[in-house]
């Protein structure tokens, strides 16, 4: 599966973000060239890749080996959640993924 997000913050702290957040559920990072970073884990492996997109936006796209929803890709869309709630702390995680 593939997702992407628009951040508002910069490519270097949606990384750092990421590799908190994919450390503290198991996963090791395998820092790539520029901006890409693939996080291993016992479910499988998420590729990320950021850039910086029209001057403002940095576009954050992930993605699994999964063909449907699997616990990896919940894993991923709670991911996307909080990097949101990091940028907006007013905004309130929901669901249980």
């Amino acid at each position: 599966m593939r997702y992407f997000y628009r951040a508002h913050c910069a490519p270097e702290a949606v990384l750092e973000f990421a590799g908190k957040y994919f450390a503290a559920r198991g996963c090791t990072a395998q820092v790539g060239q520029g901006d890409h970073a693939r996080y291993t884990g016992p479910l499988g492996h998420v590729d990320l890749n950021v850039e910086v997109e029209g001057g403002h936006h940095t576009r954050v796209d992930l993605a699994t080996a999964a063909v449907g929803e699997s616990e990896l890709d919940k894993r991923v869309k709670r991911f996307l959640s909080e990097l949101h709630q990091m940028e907006e702390p007013s905004h309130l995680v929901r669901g249980a993924y």
